[in-house]
């Protein structure tokens, strides 16, 4: 048997995954002293579920107000994702390995669009604020 090949198999696997005391971020450590540090709000507007994602191309829904969100816990799903519990009640999103080593790897374009998306429609990253643009 020839064991070499299993521990660096995938770098996208995580070694170990951990939410702050403030449960306000994750932070992912893999092979090799990476770490990502996952905020919740990132996590939550970008959730892989259907209802953030819709069922199909330009079917998105945009989440906004969510500066605040904080996760309540995770849970692992199968061998190659977990399951995050937001204090805002969502739950359905599963995030694969891939996916969350996507989010931790190219977080600054993904905020960047995600940003300009919610200035585009007008909304806001605050719970309680409405944005009313001005002509």
């Amino acid at each position: 048997m020839n064991h070499d090949h299993s521990h660096n198999l995938n770098s996208t696997v995580p070694r170990r995954i951990s939410v702050n005391q403030t449960k306000d971020c994750l932070s992912i450590d893999y092979t090799g002293d990476v770490r990502h540090q996952l905020p919740a709000e990132y996590l939550r507007v970008l959730s892989p579920s259907a209802e953030v994602r819709g069922h199909g191309k330009g079917q998105e829904v945009l989440q906004f107000g969510k500066r605040l969100v904080t996760i309540d816990k995770i849970s692992q799903s199968g061998n190659y994702a977990i399951q995050i519990f937001f204090n805002d009640g969502h739950d359905s999103g599963i995030f694969t390995w891939d996916y969350l080593y996507d989010l931790g790897a190219n977080y600054d374009s993904h905020w960047a669009i995600y940003l300009e998306t919610l200035n585009q429609a007008g909304q806001s990253r605050d719970a309680d604020t409405q944005v009313v643009k001005l002509v």
